[in-house]
């Protein structure tokens, strides 16, 4: 994930993925595209430039470049040379979402773009999203992310307060091909403050908390019904429900793009109700924020050193291990060919 549809424009916009310095734009069009953000005559960031049409105009000497990464025009010269040119990424637009595949743009496959209606018009949900810049490696979102039971104290005053409940429900994690489910419920448990500021409920809930995840894309739906209402398993009707998308895109080694939104079902029709929900949202994510900062700079302090793993790691694990799989496949795909 490279960042949401909001915000791109015709402004270019610097964004180092993976370690590398991408500049993002639109067209006059409205076509998203990612180049190199190193104009490859003296290295100037193509960001500092200006969109014309469909070219992107570097700010120190004027050499135009086209979507495809292709020099245009170099002013004072009619050639251009064919080395000319800088890398451009292949770009899709889906669910309000910029998706970018930074490897070989022959190997890229849309069909492999996780679908998320709940950001179309008309899906019954409604949503903010914002885009956060995070001082720790991406695994240490994920890891948390995927451990829940972390609520009881990071997040007591908002979604947690019941140490006993969150530290003793059973969380049911099942592989998929390349990622994880997991599963919490909680029935007949008392409402968090956070639940209750939104919905009015008649005494306990049934509260759910599930993850589908693949490496470095997690998606949340949580909520509560009136105890007695929920069954564990399907859809829910009423109550508290919200969904989170959870895109982690690392940018260097110890910094992380945390994008993410909040869409809830309920009151949908109301601008207050859902910047509310974002609020609330910002909040607990910011708890997060700060013990995953303090946990990269311990592990900064001594990368060599050991943790021990205890139960509730178990979702975390798997997906560290399904991770280290996938580069371990793809290295010997590349060491063979």
């Amino acid at each position: 994930m490279a960042g949401w549809s909001s915000e791109l424009s015709q402004r270019p916009m610097s964004r180092t993925i993976l370690g590398e310095a991408m500049v993002l734009y639109r067209t006059a069009a409205g076509q998203a595209v990612a180049l190199e953000d190193r104009c490859c005559h003296r290295a100037m960031p193509l960001s500092e430039g200006e969109v014309d049409g469909d070219i992107l105009r570097c700010p120190y000497h004027g050499l135009e470049f086209a979507p495809s990464g292709a020099c245009t025009l170099i002013p004072g010269q009619d050639d251009i040379p064919r080395k000319a040119c800088v890398r451009s990424f292949r770009v899709v637009e889906q669910d309000a979402i910029i998706w970018i595949w930074p490897g070989d743009p022959e190997k890229a496959d849309p069909a492999r773009i996780i679908s998320y209606p709940y950001h179309r018009p008309g899906s019954g949900w409604a949503w903010k999203s914002t885009s956060w810049r995070v001082k720790c490696n991406w695994q240490l979102v994920q890891d948390n992310l995927l451990d829940l039971t972390h609520l009881a104290l990071v997040h007591k005053t908002t979604i947690g307060g019941d140490n006993a409940l969150h530290f003793n429900t059973t969380t049911k994690v099942t592989p998929t091909p390349n990622g994880v489910k997991t599963r919490r419920w909680m029935p007949n448990s008392t409402p968090p403050p956070y639940y209750l500021a939104s919905v009015d409920f008649k005494g306990k809930v049934d509260r759910w908390q599930e993850f589908d995840a693949t490496p470095a894309f997690l998606l949340a739906y949580t909520g509560g019904v009136d105890a007695g209402q929920g069954d564990g398993e399907g859809p829910r009707e009423g109550g508290f429900q919200v969904r989170v998308l959870n895109g982690l895109t690392p940018e260097t080694e110890t910094t992380t793009h945390y994008f993410w939104s909040k869409a809830h079902n309920f009151r949908i029709d109301d601008p207050a109700v859902t910047q509310k929900q974002f609020e609330g949202t910002t909040q607990v994510f910011s708890e997060d924020v700060r013990v995953m900062e303090l946990q990269q700079q311990r592990l900064s302090d001594d990368p060599d050193r050991g943790l021990v793993d205890i139960r509730s790691d178990g979702a975390g694990l798997l997906m560290r291990r399904i991770v280290q799989r996938m580069i371990d496949e793809e290295r010997h795909v590349a060491q063979a060919s």
